[in-house]
């Protein structure tokens, strides 16, 4: 670089350097306390002087000043848009963001949600009804891999002790669990992309396993084993059957979108309504999680019929107060 060149740089430098020193010290502050860290005069400063250091990149590019400067100037001005326009948000504050948008979300699909519930409990009388008048039918409803040994051909004392076993080694419990998340989960997302065939589909796998729910309780309802099949499958069921009535939702949410699509292309709703109830199905993978583990350790360890019971009742409590009631303040405010 020429002489000439070399006092061109260094001029433009002391002409701008002050306020790229005072960006740099703002983006150093942003970086260890965040932007609450920023006083509201600085806020509004950091935005002018992103803009001020991005225009003199723009110049010194423009004049070919040494390579030295550019560099400086690329990096300041990188970090600089990222805290002016890149996202702020902590993953604590994501976490809370999601908690409070996944019961919005529900409820605005609460006429699909009460058509999958209506649709999953008719297949479990259903199931109920018809292996109680005939057990031979058990075989129609309930997959023998599901059963796991329960079944008509089982002892009454048999079908007890599969209530009432207890794995002896905790990695166990922890394949189990991992194998009922897997197994659900596969159900809960059939219910939900099967929207996308006009949503008959979902209706159908909806009523499939609510018929089996209801063979395997007509089992033990025969067998005089009712309460403490109720009690075997209500802890996790709850919360595991919530989730599997929210995909089913969705589901139908999609296929209604198809079947219906208003003033929009059938592309464009799908895309609108599928951003919605992308968030209902990634909470109802968290519950079957949350089911799973349920599932797969407390179900096995804990024997009592009172506590499993209560624990049946404190989740559906739970769940009701928090679809029907987080997130209604943030609601109102958009009202």
């Amino acid at each position: 670089m020429s002489d000439g060149e070399t006092l061109r740089s260094l001029a433009f430098r002391r002409e701008r350097e002050s306020a790229w020193r005072e960006l740099e010290d703002l983006l150093e502050r942003v970086k260890q306390a965040g932007l609450p860290g920023l006083e509201p005069g600085e806020l509004a400063r950091l935005p002018v002087l992103h803009r001020a250091a991005a225009s003199s990149l723009s110049v010194a590019r423009a004049i070919s000043l040494d390579r030295n400067l550019l560099d400086y100037l690329e990096g300041l001005t990188s970090r600089s848009y990222f805290a002016v326009y890149g996202t702020h948000e902590g993953l604590g504050r994501a976490l809370r963001g999601f908690v409070t948008a996944f019961p919005r979300e529900v409820r605005r699909i609460a006429p699909h949600v009460a058509l999958s519930a209506a649709v999953l409990l008719a297949g479990v009388a259903l199931g109920m009804v018809l292996t109680t008048n005939d057990l031979e039918l058990y075989s129609l409803f309930v997959d023998p891999a599901m059963a796991g040994g329960r079944d008509p051909t089982a002892t009454t004392e048999a079908l007890r002790e599969t209530l009432e076993h207890v794995p002896s080694e905790s990695d166990m419990l922890t394949t189990f669990a991992a194998f009922l998340f897997d197994h659900n989960s596969r159900i809960a997302m059939a219910c939900f992309t099967l929207g996308f065939a006009a949503g008959l589909p979902v209706i159908l796998l909806l009523l499939v396993n609510g018929m089996a729910l209801g063979g395997m309780s007509a089992l033990f309802q025969v067998r005089g084993l009712g309460v403490e099949w109720w009690a075997w499958i209500l802890p996790h069921g709850v919360t595991e059957l919530l989730a599997i009535v929210l995909c089913g939702a969705a589901g139908l949410r999609l296929g209604q979108s198809l079947v219906f699509p208003g003033r929009r292309t059938r592309l464009a709703n799908l895309m609108h309504h599928g951003r919605q109830v992308a968030v209902v199905v990634a909470g109802s993978v968290v519950l079957l999680f949350l089911a799973a583990l349920l599932e797969g350790f407390f179900r096995q360890l804990i024997h009592d019929l009172p506590t499993k019971y209560a624990v049946a009742a404190a989740t559906t409590v739970l769940w009701l107060v928090y679809f029907t009631r987080v997130g209604r303040r943030v609601e109102g405010r958009t009202s």
